[in-house]
C-alpha cells in the first residue's frame, strides 16, 4: 500500500525508522525556537517581540515533545542525514535569516522583519499540512497523540499570527508587492528543499524498514508529482494571505498552558 496512513503507520511500529522521524522532527523544532529567540531578543517592535518568544518557546516546547515520544520507546534520538536537514538546506538556499546574522547582537531592521515573516509564512504552512495529516492518522494513539495534537494546535497559531503579521505590515507602510514577490520567491525555494528532503527521507525509510525497488520507486514517483502541481499551482496557498479565523493567536495566553510530556 502507498497510502499515508499506511506509510505512517509503518514507520511508527518500527523502532529503528521512529527513531529517525522523531529526530529529524525535534532538530527542525530545536532550531526553530533557537532562531526565534534569537530574532526575539533583537526586535523593537513591542507589539512583535513578544509573539516571536512565544514561537519560539512553542517550538523548543514541540522538539522536547517529539524528544519525549522516543524516551517513552526506551529510543534515543540518532543523527538527522545532513541530506534530510530542512532547515539547514533552506538556509543554504538564501531564505530566511541566516545564523551568522542572528549570531550579531544587531537590531531587526524592518527587512529582517519582512524576511522573517516570509519565511515563517512559508514554513508554517508546511507545517501546519504535515500535523494536520499527523493528527488525523495517529493522533489518537494513546502514546503519542496527545503530543501530535498539541503541536497541530500550536502551527495553526503560528500560521493564523503570519497571516496577521504581514497583513498588519501591508496596512503599516510596506510594499504589497514587495512581501508577494518575496513570499513568492521564497515558496518555489521550500518546494524544491521540501521535494529533495522527501526524497532523502524516504531513501532511508526504504533502507530501513526494507521496502521493495517497485515501491521506493512508486513513492518518488508520488513525491515529484506532488512538487510538479506546487510548481504550477500549489505555491498559491503559501503566498496568499487573508484574515485569520484565530486572532491575535500569538498574544497572551489565556491562562495555565499543559507541560510537555
Amino acid at each position: 500500500m502507498l497510502s499515508a496512513r499506511d506509510i505512517l503507520q509503518e514507520i511508527h511500529r518500527d523502532d529503528r525508522a521512529f527513531a529517525l522521524f522523531c529526530s529529524i522532527a525535534a532538530k527542525g523544532e530545536s532550531q526553530g525556537g533557537w532562531e526565534n529567540a534569537r530574532i526575539a531578543a533583537l526586535v523593537d517592535d513591542p507589539e512583535l517581540a513578544p509573539k516571536v518568544a512565544r514561537h519560539g518557546a512553542d517550538e523548543d516546547k514541540h522538539g522536547r515533545i517529539f524528544a519525549s515520544m522516543l524516551r517513552r520507546r526506551g529510543l534515543d534520538p540518532v543523527d538527522v542525514p545532513p541530506e534530510a536537514d530542512y532547515c539547514m538546506l533552506l538556509e543554504r538556499q538564501g531564505i530566511g535569516l541566516a545564523h551568522e546574522r542572528l549570531r550579531r547582537d544587531e537590531r531587526m531592521t524592518e527587512a529582517d522583519i519582512v524576511e522573517y515573516l516570509v519565511h515563517s509564512r512559508v514554513t508554517e504552512q508546511r507545517a501546519a499540512e504535515d500535523m494536520r495529516l499527523l493528527r488525523r492518522y495517529l493522533g489518537d494513539d494513546p502514546v503519542i497523540g496527545r503530543g501530535i495534537r498539541m503541536i497541530c494546535d500550536d502551527e495553526e497559531n503560528h500560521l493564523a499570527y503570519c497571516h496577521e503579521e504581514l497583513l498588519r505590515l501591508s496596512g503599516n507602510g510596506q510594499d504589497p508587492a514587495a512581501i508577494r514577490g518575496a513570499l513568492e520567491k521564497t515558496a518555489l525555494a521550500e518546494i524544491k528543499v521540501n521535494r529533495d528532503v522527501s526524497l532523502a527521507v524516504m531513501d532511508h525509510m526504504g533502507a530501513i524498514l526494507g521496502w521493495s525497488k517497485a515501491r521506493q520507486l512508486a513513492l518518488k514517483a508520488g513525491i515529484h508529482a506532488t512538487y510538479a502541481y506546487d510548481r504550477a499551482w500549489g505555491t498559491r496557498r503559501m503566498v496568499r494571505l487573508s484574515p485569520p479565523k484565530r486572532r491575535n493567536a500569538m498574544g497572551p495566553r489565556p491562562g495555565p498552558q499543559p507541560m510537555a510530556a
